[in-house]
């Protein structure tokens, strides 16, 4: 198993008077050519919008946006027709396919907004483009909210985006999957490997904000999550 940590300090930021946005990977003006992308998981963006801001129509194609609201409302709409305020614990799936416009927007109330938003290469090009929406999903413990095994559907075989909500005193058994992108959205929590892998075992501590991805990771099925504070995850389980 080879595994990477990522400290939150380290990721890529745009700081505007209405927002600041954290990208984790190679994104807009920001390179580096050993960050560009894991696995099919090629973004992977955190927002923070003062009410009122966003992004106006812009277009997507051959890509699955994966959007997970942790804070505030956000504002959709596309060229679908498609109009939708999301909550916190909402999650959408975009598969823009032929192609899409969309804007988001923070809900002009004084709550700021917060999400997270993936982009995935889908496994098949030029698809028919859809949406797809579930809310009030956030419960305590590992909740697959989309892909293999969740509430939505993605373009990707092999691919579960995992919610975590983490209680101090109990440990969460981490789904086999030869990939993990694990980021902390909140609180502290610890990633516990087994002495069984070898050099990489042991205690590793996640702050909000820190990352960490795992790969060659298929054959490990005893690895936890175990909050130190109250805590949320968002874990990417991903194909080879």
């Amino acid at each position: 198993m080879k595994m990477r940590v990522y400290a939150g300090s380290e990721r890529f930021t745009t700081r505007l008077p209405d927002r600041v946005t954290h990208c984790s990977f190679s994104f807009g003006d920001f390179y580096d050519p050993e960050n560009v992308s894991f696995g099919p998981l090629q973004a992977f963006n955190e927002h923070r919008l003062s009410w009122g801001a966003g992004y106006p129509d812009h277009p997507h194609s051959d890509v699955e946006l994966v959007t997970w609201v942790m804070h505030g409302k956000l504002v959709h709409t596309d060229s679908l027709g498609h109009q939708s305020v999301l909550p916190a614990g909402t999650v959408q799936v975009q598969s823009a396919g032929t192609g899409i416009t969309h804007a988001e927007f923070a809900d002009t109330s004084a709550e700021p907004t917060r999400f997270v938003q993936s982009w995935l290469t889908p496994d098949e090009r030029g698809q028919v483009p859809a949406r797809f929406l579930a809310s009030g999903l956030s419960a305590p413990g590992l909740v697959a909210v989309a892909g293999e095994g969740g509430q939505l559907p993605i373009g990707v075989a092999g691919a579960t985006l995992w919610v975590g909500e983490l209680t101090p005193g109990q440990a969460h058994p981490v789904p086999a999957s030869p990939r993990h992108h694990l980021f902390v959205t909140g609180g502290s929590t610890m990633l516990v490997v087994p002495p069984s892998v070898g050099p990489t075992h042991g205690t590793l501590v996640l702050e909000a904000g820190d990352a960490v991805r795992l790969s060659d990771a298929d054959q490990i099925e005893a690895m936890t999550l175990e909050a130190i504070t109250p805590s949320q995850v968002l874990l990417w389980s991903l194909p080879a």
